[in-house]
């Protein structure tokens, strides 16, 4: 089969293995992002809020039922599903008919929560854009879980698509699509949230960067001032985030590149380009769109949502915070150190391609961001901290790599179409032929002669 063939069984079979958990994966910041969606397509506030409810006490009976069939002393039980949901359904609307009594009308979300921690999520439609269709064609149940599994699916094949143009073997850039779906990365970009766009936008920018270092700078650079755009929308947070450690990449990059003689590459320049005016505006619109600040977000964590009086001295609480979270996290990876070891063989794997790994660890570091920016260890699953998840998606092919040199035999004849299958990395010159333009081999392939790249 054909590589785009392989690609999409792969995505397919993911779908499928999603349909065992249709409901039941929202969290409490889901019902904001879906309520933001229904008032985008015209409902009102109680038809928003009752359609929203309805989804998430759906959810809830329906994990109650599941863990009462094989609860040890009551699986012969009936099933709690119809209780749950009734008991759910009345108290998630008598807390929003009595915000929508005290005047809490304005903006797109249901007030199911105050309105300062309600200002944060408004500040984010990208999500709710993207989620509107699908509710509106399919109802919210089944369009909140098409949605996500298309933008996992989407997931995966940039990750696939970014290893094809670094021109990894195709068996190897189909790993990094499964290890996209099978982490916590695709459990995470499954969850009605945020995470989902963010991640394939990040890695949509990542793809940016690998097309700019292989001599198409253009492309490139356009992929990553897109990518940076939308994530503004989705979460602004990461766009500048994002940007920024773009930048510094892109200035690391050219840096080595001058102390060794030689130009930084248009490629890099573009980037870095992008990177830098991304942070820059995002901060800039931010401030001109009164958005949230950095001292909102703060007193967010610190207080629990508001549910607190606001915090004297923020930051020497935040610090001393940042300070027990961060060891506490380090005892618990050392505990079960899986994500340590992906870590490590994702940073091992890309000095193959010294010039995109950093370009990589730029990207997969804004994880360590977000969570740094909020050090809450109740916030389970490693969902603030999955950016970083990246690092092996990409890096853990690279490492593999070798192996595969040694087995998949060098062809003599035939072009490398015939033997990737696709347009991705469609030819050697794409990937090693274009140096003034976007980066030498050296800093692609880890320096690799051609002919050990014509069967890629």
């Amino acid at each position: 089969m054909r590589p785009r063939t392989w690609v999409l069984a792969l995505a397919a079979v993911f779908a499928v293995l999603q349909l065992a958990n249709v409901t039941a994966r929202d969290t409490p910041d889901s019902a904001n992002y879906v309520s933001y969606a229904l008032a985008l397509g015209g409902a009102d506030q109680r038809e928003a809020a009752a359609r929203t409810v309805d989804w998430a006490c759906a959810g809830r009976a329906s994990a109650a039922a599941r863990a009462q069939r094989v609860n040890v002393l009551h699986f012969h039980a009936p099933s709690p599903a119809g209780r749950v949901f009734a008991e759910c359904r009345e108290g998630e609307l008598r807390r929003v008919e009595r915000r929508l009594a005290a005047g809490q009308t304005d903006g797109h979300i249901v007030p199911f929560v105050g309105p300062r921690l309600r200002a944060i999520f408004e500040v984010r439609p990208g999500y709710p854009v993207f989620l509107l269709p699908f509710v509106t064609v399919f109802g919210v149940t089944w369009g909140v879980w098409l949605a996500s599994v298309l933008v996992t699916a989407v997931g995966g094949a940039l990750a696939f698509l970014v290893l094809r143009t670094l021109s990894v073997p195709v068996p190897l850039a189909l790993t990094g699509q499964a290890l996209y779906y099978v982490l916590p990365v695709g459990t995470t970009a499954m969850r009605p949230m945020t995470e989902g766009l963010m991640l394939a936008l990040t890695l949509t920018a990542v793809w940016g960067c690998a097309l700019a270092l292989t001599g198409r700078a253009r492309a490139g650079a356009a992929l990553v001032a897109g990518a940076l755009l939308a994530l503004f929308a989705v979460k602004h947070a990461q766009a500048l985030f994002l940007g920024g450690c773009l930048a510094g990449a892109g200035a690391a990059v050219a840096l080595g590149r001058r102390r060794r003689g030689r130009a930084p590459g248009r490629g890099v320049v573009a980037i870095a380009a992008a990177g830098c005016a991304a942070a820059v505006g995002t901060l800039l619109l931010a401030r001109l769109l009164r958005y949230p600040s950095e001292a909102e977000s703060m007193q967010d964590l610190l207080t629990d949502h508001y549910t607190h009086p606001d915090r004297v001295r923020p930051w020497p609480e935040f610090l001393h915070l940042e300070w027990d979270f961060w060891v506490e996290w380090l005892r618990r990876q050392l505990l079960a150190p899986l994500f340590l070891a992906a870590l490590a063989a994702g940073v091992w794997g890309v000095r193959r391609r010294p010039a995109f790994g950093i370009f990589l660890l730029a990207a997969a570091g804004t994880g360590f961001l977000t969570q740094a920016g909020h050090p809450d260890i109740t916030i389970g699953g490693d969902r603030l901290i999955v950016l970083a998840w990246l690092l092996p998606v990409v890096g853990v092919p690279l490492l593999l790599e070798p192996l595969v040199d040694r087995v998949i035999p060098v062809p003599v004849q035939g072009s490398v179409d015939e033997v990737s299958g696709g347009p991705v990395g469609d030819s050697l010159d794409d990937v090693s032929g274009r140096g003034a333009a976007g980066g030498s081999l050296d800093d692609v392939s880890g320096g690799r002669p051609p002919e050990a790249q014509s069967m890629r």
